[in-house]
């Protein structure tokens, strides 16, 4: 509840400050430009979604972080459809990758929740010794 009023605390300052800055024409345009912007990013997301499915094949990310950058796109088109200038900012960097991966990564790090089975595999692995069998007979039985 408390970050729900420090949120709305902070939209309230930069939309006042921002909206007597451009006038109220202009930040009526804005939030009619940040929601069509959001509704074609929900739209066009399954070329997003087709990004991601590829990095993952080629090993780039894990599926944790595929499941986290897809939910950041989503929740960053939802914030540019709701009116509110600090909503898009937010909405528009959660739209770069830079921003999102360095999200995925800081709370993969803090919570180490992102254990994939080729690391236990590895480490099941380091405690096998890789050993030839040479048969002293030279039949075959």
């Amino acid at each position: 509840m408390i970050y729900f009023i420090v949120y709305l605390f902070l939209e309230v300052i930069v939309s006042v400050n921002l909206s007597s800055y451009l006038g109220g024409l202009m930040t009526f345009f804005e939030i009619l430009f940040s929601a069509f912007i959001g509704i074609m990013i929900l739209a066009n997301f399954r070329n997003t979604l087709m990004e991601n499915m590829q990095a993952v094949s080629y090993n780039r990310i894990d599926l944790q972080e595929f499941q986290n950058l897809n939910l950041f796109t989503i929740f960053g088109a939802i914030l540019l459809i709701i009116p509110g200038f600090l909503t898009d900012i937010i909405g528009i960097l959660l739209q770069f990758s830079v921003f999102t991966s360095m999200l995925v990564n800081r709370y993969n790090v803090k919570s180490n929740s992102c254990k994939t089975d080729s690391t236990n595999n590895t480490q099941k692995d380091s405690d096998v010794i890789d050993v030839e069998i040479i048969s002293d007979s030279t039949t075959i039985k």
